[in-house]
C-alpha cells in the first residue's frame, strides 16, 4: 500500500494543538430560580461560586475520537493498493502494405510452401503472413489496389484479423488495372493519421503503372515529406512486355527519393529473401510501458469510521434502553 498525499499524515498532531491553545466549549442553558437555594448551600455544606460545567467522557468515547480521527487522517492521505507490475508493449512502428490485385497476379509461377503451383497473389499470401508473424510488435494495415486503391484493412496490432482480411483478398476485385502512384496517395493519407515517425510503405507489384491520377514518382516525393520510407518489390519477370512490364527504373527512383529499397522476385524463394532484406533494414521498434496498477482504498477507512459510530451509539442506545426497561425481582417489568 502507497499513498497519494502523505503529507496529510502532518494533521495527525492537529487535535493535541486543538487541546493546547483553543478555549473550553461554553454554552447558556437556561436555570430554573429556587427560593429555598440558601437553605440546599446550607444543608450541603457547600458554597455556590461562578464557574463551568465540564461532561466527562467515558473513556471509550475517547478511543473512539482517537481512531476515528487517524482512520479520518489516513483517508486524507489517498491510501492506494499497488498491484503486480504490469508491461505493457507499444509499437512504435506503422507498416502499411499494398498489395496489387491486378488480373496478371493470377499468373501461376509461383509454388506454396508445399511445392505445389500457385498464383502469384496467393505466393503473395502466404509470405506475406510469414512476415507479419515476425513483427509481433508493429502495426500494420493493407491497401489492395488495381483500378483504383481501397483500404482493406486499417493499421491494427491483431495480426490475426490482418491475415484473415488478406485471405479474402481476390484478384481483379479493384479492378484490372495497375494504378501504382493512386496508392502510394491513399497510403500518405492513412499516414497523416498515425501518431508514428517510423513511417513504411512496402508495395508488391507485378506490373508498371497504367494511369494514375498522381504519378508514382510524384507520390512518392509526398510520402518522402512525410517521413514514409517506399519498399517496392516487383513481382514476376522483369523480362515481360506490354501492360505486365514491370518499370524497375520506376520502382527504383521511388526506392531512392524516400530512403527505401527496391527489389525483384520471380519466385517464392526470391520474395522470401526480399521480406528478409526489408526485415534487416527495418529492425523490429516498440516502447516498452512498466506500469503498476492502482486501486484507490480511502472508502475503506471512511466506512470503518461510520461502522464504529454505528456500533457505538446502538450499544449506547441499547444500554438506555435496558436501564429503562428493568425486570424487578417479584417476576414484574417495570416500564
Amino acid at each position: 500500500m502507497t499513498f497519494a498525499h502523505p503529507w496529510c499524515f502532518l494533521f495527525t498532531v492537529l487535535p493535541f494543538f486543538v487541546r493546547r491553545l483553543s478555549p473550553p466549549y461554553k454554552e447558556q442553558q437556561i436555570s430554573v430560580q429556587v427560593p429555598f437555594f440558601q437553605s440546599i448551600v446550607a444543608f450541603t455544606g457547600n458554597t455556590p461560586a461562578p464557574g463551568a460545567v465540564v461532561h466527562r467522557k467515558i473513556r471509550i468515547q475517547k478511543i473512539l475520537l482517537g481512531i476515528s480521527w487517524m482512520l479520518l487522517v489516513i483517508a486524507m492521505a489517498g491510501p492506494q493498493w499497488v498491484g503486480e507490475p504490469v508491461t505493457r508493449i507499444k509499437s512504435a512502428r506503422d507498416i502499411m502494405v499494398a498489395a496489387d490485385i491486378s488480373g496478371s497476379m493470377e499468373t501461376s509461377d509461383f509454388t506454396t510452401g508445399t511445392g505445389e503451383p500457385a498464383s502469384r497473389l496467393d505466393g503473395v499470401k502466404e509470405v506475406l503472413k510469414d512476415f507479419m508473424r515476425r513483427r509481433r510488435h508493429d502495426r500494420v494495415g493493407l491497401i489492395v489496389f488495381g483500378t483504383s486503391p481501397y483500404l482493406q484493412a486499417p493499421f491494427t496490432a491483431d495480426h490475426e484479423t490482418w491475415m484473415t482480411l488478406l485471405d479474402e483478398t481476390r484478384v481483379g476485385m479493384a479492378g484490372q488495372k495497375t494504378n501504382f502512384g493512386d496508392a502510394i496517395g491513399l497510403a500518405v493519407r492513412l499516414f497523416e493519421e498515425s501518431e508514428t515517425q517510423n513511417r513504411v510503405l512496402i508495395v508488391l507489384i507485378d506490373g508498371n503503372d497504367t494511369g494514375s491520377r498522381v504519378p508514382p514518382v510524384e507520390a512518392a516525393k509526398i510520402a518522402s515529406a512525410k517521413n514514409v520510407r517506399i519498399y517496392a518489390v516487383a513481382i514476376g519477370d522483369p523480362g515481360s512486355t506490354g501492360q505486365e512490364q514491370i518499370d524497375i527504373e520506376t520502382l527504383q527512383r521511388i526506392a531512392a527519393v524516400t530512403g527505401g529499397g527496391c527489389f525483384t522476385a520471380q519466385n517464392r524463394k526470391e520474395l522470401e529473401k526480399a521480406h528478409g532484406e526489408i526485415m534487416a533494414l527495418e529492425p523490429e521498434t516498440y516502447e516498452t510501458i512498466v506500469f503498476s496498477p492502482r486501486k484507490t482504498m480511502h472508502h475503506y477507512f471512511l466506512g470503518a469510521i461510520v461502522l464504529l459510530y454505528n456500533l457505538f451509539f446502538g450499544g449506547l442506545f441499547l444500554k438506555i434502553a435496558l436501564r429503562r426497561t428493568g425486570t424487578r425481582r417479584d417476576g414484574y417489568r417495570d416500564v
